[in-house]
């Protein structure tokens, strides 16, 4: 007998109709329905379980010996090193400086030194590139999450006691209060671990002491506490005083009238869609208090499709997450979904979220990605692919040497594409260690404007380098990345620009319900980010997701619109929402923002069939 003929059909009989009668086709009727998932696919929801909860169950399941080398890896060894630095400088100096005395044959490692310098100076870029890497990695570790959660801290305390009360600029001055405070808190406890570490430092070396070199173990560690405690106490009194005196957030007073006669555009803001690789798959984040499968995504696209027909669209942003976990099914499901609504796939653009290429496994937070793995490579390259086919032919990338607006993407990966073909297939480390180097060098995207004064897109990416699902949402964007989005800006003195970004630049003045909505998931440096932009902010509107509600604001001169997700926060039979932003150039140049519409999605009782 065919299998075909021998499998039952199971139907909960949502559709309104009967099927086969039993003695045609028996009926099934589970015990347990697995369409409505169960508590397995709550595992990594922090909807359905607090934070305490899963660092509880990361504690029992996570692996020890991978952890202690990682520990090793990305925190020992750096600090090792960062310890020894003025010990083995010292040594090096005190023997330059006797040999530079003596003839020139024994000259020899004044003549390595300036070979190290030239070595160095022509390298410049890589070992920039690699410096500015660690030092963001020590403070997205060891130094900026002490300060964001002393600040956010307070500003929960304080935002709690207030519970609403008084207006926004007095409550702009607290927020301000409490960012000056805790930069002051956490300098007397880093000024504190100095003072209890010191004794075992010891700052000058000799060539003797590498004769001996587990001697120098203790010390170095010592060292690397004191050059980071004091880094971070300096840093925390600065970064308090900048987020002390710098516009705070505010929500935005009102939107602009647009001028008779101006040129306005049109744009679909989506982000966070976590398409699922299943039909009846649950989302990380909500588990079974999100939606099942891709059903949601299908009528956004599906009413988008219908709002372009009847008033065209010219862009439609997604802002990052645009899969659940960056897995190969769900990048291919989102393109099969695309795929059918042509006239949209012709003016979408994506850029990648922290859940496209930072989550290690969808299902057990305790999984951790040694910085060797190819895991995280194989995220990002599963991005950039995609992104090749959706806008590859329309975006372009930045000369490194020139810092102008480049070849396409398309162009500028074929070169490229046989190495990320192979690596795929096999994961090589060789390949690995080449491709990371071509990921960082791609951003920021930039789609053009189409005239002197027109609109021009940056695609900008913010995720941060993590290799543990517990603190994937970590956000970063590199000097150099900001540096060539000033430089593209620049380039276009009349132009403007929407600078896309997965992260949220600072947390907005509302009152969360929990501390854990206000920890780990902002820009790691997105003070100084805003900083960057403030002397272009009128040519600028910022739009991010990440967070998935919907805020828009500003912070200075720099206009701030946040997307609520049209997929998560809700189960299918509820509404969700996304918004079509117009934009408008003003009479003395500047960007206009105007209000928008919102476009409810409305649930859908019935299972998928």
């Amino acid at each position: 007998m065919g299998l075909d003929n021998a499998t039952p059909s199971i139907s909960d009989g949502s559709d309104g109709s009967t099927g086969a009668s039993e003695a045609e086709e028996p009926r099934i009727a589970p015990l347990l329905d697995p369409r409505l998932g169960d508590v397995e696919d709550d595992a990594s929801s922090t909807k359905r379980r607090s934070l305490f909860a899963m660092a509880g169950s990361l504690l029992a399941e996570i692996s020890l010996p991978k952890l202690a080398l990682a520990w090793l890896l990305l925190i020992a060894l750096p600090g090792i090193l960062l310890g020894l630095a003025p010990l083995i400088l010292s040594g090096w100096i005190a023997t330059v400086s006797r040999k530079i005395t003596a003839p020139l044959y024994e000259a020899w490692p004044l003549l390595l030194l300036i070979l190290v310098v030239v070595a160095g100076y022509l390298g410049g870029r890589p070992l920039y590139r690699v410096a500015e890497q660690g030092f963001w990695s020590l403070n997205s570790v060891a130094v900026q999450p002490g300060y964001a959660l002393c600040r956010e801290s307070l500003r929960h305390l304080v935002e709690l006691a207030l519970r609403g009360r008084g207006d926004a600029l007095s409550r702009a001055r607290l927020r301000a209060a409490t960012a000056g405070g805790a930069g002051l808190i956490l300098c007397g406890i880093a000024l504190g671990a100095v003072m209890l570490v010191w004794p075992a430092t010891r700052w000058i070396g000799s060539v003797a002491d590498l004769g001996s070199p587990q001697r120098l173990i203790v010390p170095a560690l010592a060292n690397a506490v004191v050059i980071v405690s004091g880094y971070l106490a300096a840093a925390s009194l600065v970064w308090g005083l900048a987020d002390a005196t710098m516009d705070q957030p505010r929500d935005l007073p009102a939107f602009d009238r647009v001028p008779p006669g101006v040129r306005t555009w049109r744009v679909a803001h989506l982000s966070d869609l976590h398409v699922v690789g299943e039909r009846y798959g649950f989302r990380i984040e909500s588990g079974r208090s999100g939606p099942r499968g891709n059903g949601k995504l299908e009528r956004v696209l599906a009413r988008l499709d219908q709002i372009h027909g009847g008033q065209p669209l010219d862009f439609v942003l997604v802002t990052g997450d645009v899969t659940d976990a960056g897995r190969s099914a769900e990048w291919a499901e989102f393109l099969s979904a695309l795929a059918r609504y042509p006239r949209l796939a012709a003016r979408i653009l994506i850029l990648p979220g922290n859940h496209d290429v930072n989550v290690v496994d969808r299902a057990n937070p305790a999984r951790l990605d040694l910085p060797t793995s190819p895991g995280r490579r194989l995220r990002q390259m599963r991005a950039l692919s995609a992104m090749a086919a959706v806008q590859g032919a329309n975006v372009r990338v930045i000369d490194q040497n020139t810092e102008q607006i480049g070849e396409t993407l398309s162009s500028a990966l074929d070169q490229h594409r046989s190495h990320i073909a192979t690596f795929a297939d096999t994961g090589a480390v060789r390949l690995s260690v080449g491709l990371s180097a071509l990921w960082d060098e791609l951003f920021p995207l930039v789609l053009p404007p189409d005239s002197e004064d027109g609109l021009g897109v940056l695609l900008v990416n913010s995720t941060a380098e993590t290799h543990f699902s517990f603190t994937n949402a970590l956000g970063l964007v590199s000097s150099t990345q900001a540096r060539r989005i000033l430089a593209v800006i620049e380039q276009f003195p009349r132009a403007h620009w929407i600078l896309a970004i997965h992260h949220h630049l600072v947390e907005y003045p509302k009152l969360a319900t929990a501390l854990s909505e206000r920890i780990g998931t902002a820009l790691i440096n997105g003070s100084w980010f805003v900083r960057q932009l403030q002397p272009m902010g009128q040519r600028i509107l910022t739009m991010h997701g990440h967070r998935h509600i919907d805020w828009i604001g500003a912070c200075g001169s720099v206009r701030i619109v946040s997307a609520p997700s049209p997929v998560m926060e809700a189960t299918n039979d509820q509404a969700t929402c996304f918004y079509i932003h117009r934009l408008a150039i003003g009479a003395e140049g500047g960007l206009l923002l105007l209000e928008p519409e919102r476009v409810e999605i409305p649930g859908e009782d019935a299972l998928p069939a």
